[in-house]
């Protein structure tokens, strides 16, 4: 009887996994509501049995695959048109799958780091109306969750959904592609498919295959390092154990005696100007813990509704308290915080706002030039000025830095494998590229980097001719009212110099940008300036403008030096309506001095009197030359540039 119950027992395991075996299964990009590259032939693929025969049936048409012994599938199906609403069948002997909703349309790969990632609703302000109108089902957005691996490419992506354009679902969406998106839109009447690839704070070495690399004896070795698990088991523990050796940090007083408490009562605690620097205002060289303290008075008008609480940007870190009751916490300096209060919060008369703001290096505290203010009910109460601080804990400087764990996301190969590989596959029009703050400090490689992963994905897709564009640099960081150099400067340069790559284009954005904010604002223009990009590259349209003057040669002409461009489009301006600036000049010595420029004809003539033998020019070369102000007249602005390399 025994026998009988344990034959039964195995028998059922094995049915079960069988049928587990069985299962038709398809990539995560290939499902319901899915956008397909419109006119060209498409690849539907996926994994079943050993040997099975796999049938498809779309656009009136049948085919068939047959798997290999690796389970594996692929069909190419026949080109389809933009215009209509597909659905397609694929089945086994055992299995039938239906997928719906499926639109033919042009799809674009969205890539790079934060600026590409910024979504949405972290722009909620600034676009409020765009979002609250927001009603295009023919606009969809795939984002790919935040994988890495190390050591070989994935075929399939851990999960992933289209949403399309709505005012839920866009809270999500890329900024950049969604303007992007619907300007195609706008002129083309097409359905649009963004795949959303990309991580905050990656160099483009994460984003580049094994075989990209082929040129690049040094990183092939850093890739094969990166494989030996014993290398990497073994930096894991030694940075465990260095950490472990430190002296433990002090803790936290606010924590401890809960200076967050809607009844705490504060002694001993001093006035601090919001927004600014602890280290601008009398504590020195403090990196660690401060609590910041501000009693507000509510009127009853503001209460019993949500409010939201605008505090700028924090360095590093917070943790936030209204009345006691924590409304949000921001782990990074560079995301705005915009906070939500629930009703009942708020109370009328007087409000206790604290905040516990960490700083791990460098000046902590609210950095100047953003919102601080609270907004309910259409009232805003302005929140600048004086608050109270105390110290809740500080750090022991440490002089030793141990080894580090790798952090995968930052190695050569990791993010290709994971997020890139299993879109291959997948036909699209061309590639959105935002990406290079990372990279920033090694401007002189950037340029081989850039062409190879463009070559990269272009052989991956089996597209040689694929529509690259991608977006400079904008400013950021303090200006310098002297001409210097600057390490911004010079890898916006080794993005201009990537021109050269044949189908490619750049998105000039020195205009846009914040010297206090990483993740500028305005994503608008730089959608709409990718859009142009397209227009010319992707949609050849050959009399389009789509940038801003970009140097071409400089002649000296005695005293002076007369600029030429491309891309003047219907003549040179000043953006501004005032004299043209940043422009510097140098004699052989390259001793740089600020220059006069005049707009004549379509040159630019540029001189300083002081300077009788003139060799060189730059134009807003600093990490964020405001002020910047030549343009053509369609509005777009001319990329920095420097002669003397």
């Amino acid at each position: 009887m025994k026998l009988k119950y344990f034959v039964f027992f195995v028998s059922s395991i094995l049915c079960n996994y069988m049928q587990a075996s069985a299962q038709l299964r398809l990539p995560k990009l290939i499902r319901d509501s899915m956008i397909l590259q419109r006119d060209i032939p498409l690849n539907i693929w996926g994994w079943s049995l050993p040997e099975d025969k796999i049938k498809i049936q779309f656009n009136h048409q049948k085919y068939t695959a047959t798997t290999g012994k690796d389970g594996k599938w692929i069909a190419t199906i026949d080109a389809i048109k933009a215009g209509e609403t597909y659905s397609m069948q694929i089945s086994n002997n055992k299995q039938t799958i239906v997928l719906n909703n499926i639109l033919a349309g042009d799809v674009w790969i969205c890539s790079g780091q934060s600026n590409m990632v910024h979504q949405m609703t972290l722009h909620s302000v600034l676009y409020a109306d765009e979002i609250a109108q927001a009603n295009n089902p023919e606009i969809r957005h795939f984002w790919i969750p935040n994988v890495t691996d190390l050591n070989k490419p994935h075929e399939d992506l851990t999960t992933g959904f289209w949403k399309s354009a709505n005012p839920q679902d866009i809270l999500q969406f890329s900024a950049v592609a969604y303007f992007f998106a619907k300007k195609v839109y706008e002129k083309y009447h097409i359905p649009i498919g963004l795949i959303n690839a990309s991580v905050g704070g990656t160099p483009i070495e994460a984003w580049i295959s094994e075989e990209g690399f082929k040129d690049f004896p040094s990183i092939q070795q850093l890739i094969k390092k990166n494989k030996d698990s014993a290398y990497i088991n073994d930096l894991i523990r030694r940075s465990a154990a260095f950490n472990a050796s430190r002296p433990p940090r002090q803790e936290d007083k606010g924590m401890v005696n809960k200076w967050y408490d809607a009844n705490f009562v504060p002694k001993g605690w001093y006035s601090i100007n919001v927004p600014g620097f602890w280290e601008d205002q009398g504590i020195k060289e403090l990196d660690g813990i401060v609590w910041y303290r501000k009693e507000i008075e509510i009127p009853a008008s503001m209460t019993n509704v949500s409010a939201k609480l605008f505090l700028g940007r924090i360095v590093d870190a917070d943790n936030v308290y209204i009345n006691g009751t924590a409304i949000g916490n921001t782990t990074y300096m560079y995301p705005q915080r915009r906070y939500t209060i629930a009703p009942g919060i708020l109370r009328a008369g007087k409000n206790i706002i604290t905040v516990r703001v960490q700083n791990n290096t460098g000046k902590g505290g609210f950095v100047p030039d953003k919102p601080y203010h609270l907004i309910a009910n259409n009232q805003t109460i302005d929140l600048k000025g004086e608050w109270k601080y105390k110290v809740g804990s500080v750090f022991i400087p440490q002089r030793e830095f141990g080894p580090s764990p790798v952090a995968a996301q930052n190695q050569p190969i990791a993010l290709y494998n994971a997020m890139i590989a299993p879109l291959t596959n997948y036909a699209c029009k061309g590639f959105l590229w935002y990406q290079g703050e990372a990279n920033s400090g090694r401007a002189n490689e950037y340029m081989q980097l850039q062409s190879a992963l463009v070559k990269d994905w272009r052989n991956k897709w089996q597209n040689n001719d694929a529509p690259f564009l991608y977006v400079q640099l904008p400013g950021f960081m303090d200006m310098n009212y002297l001409p210097s150099e600057s390490q911004w400067a010079a890898f916006r340069e080794a993005q201009l110099k990537s021109l050269s790559i044949p189908n490619s284009a750049m998105a000039v954005a020195i205009d846009i940008g914040e010297w206090n904010d990483i993740h500028p604002d305005r994503k608008k223009e730089v959608g709409d300036r990718l859009f142009l990009a397209a227009e010319k590259i992707a949609y050849q349209q050959k009399e389009i403008v789509y940038s801003g003057p970009i140097f071409q040669t400089a002649t000296v002409e005695g005293n002076k030096i007369n600029i030429s461009f491309n891309n003047i489009g219907t003549g040179l301006v000043s953006s501004d309506g005032e004299e043209l600036n940043y422009f510097s000049i140098a004699g052989a010595e390259k001793k740089f001095v600020w220059a006069k420029a005049k707009i004549e004809g379509n040159h630019v003539i540029v001189w300083n009197d002081a300077i009788t033998n003139p060799l060189f020019v730059r134009y807003a070369w600093a990490d964020n030359p405001a002020g910047a102000n030549l343009s053509n007249k369609e509005g777009l602005p001319a990329s920095p540039f420097r002669t003397d390399q």
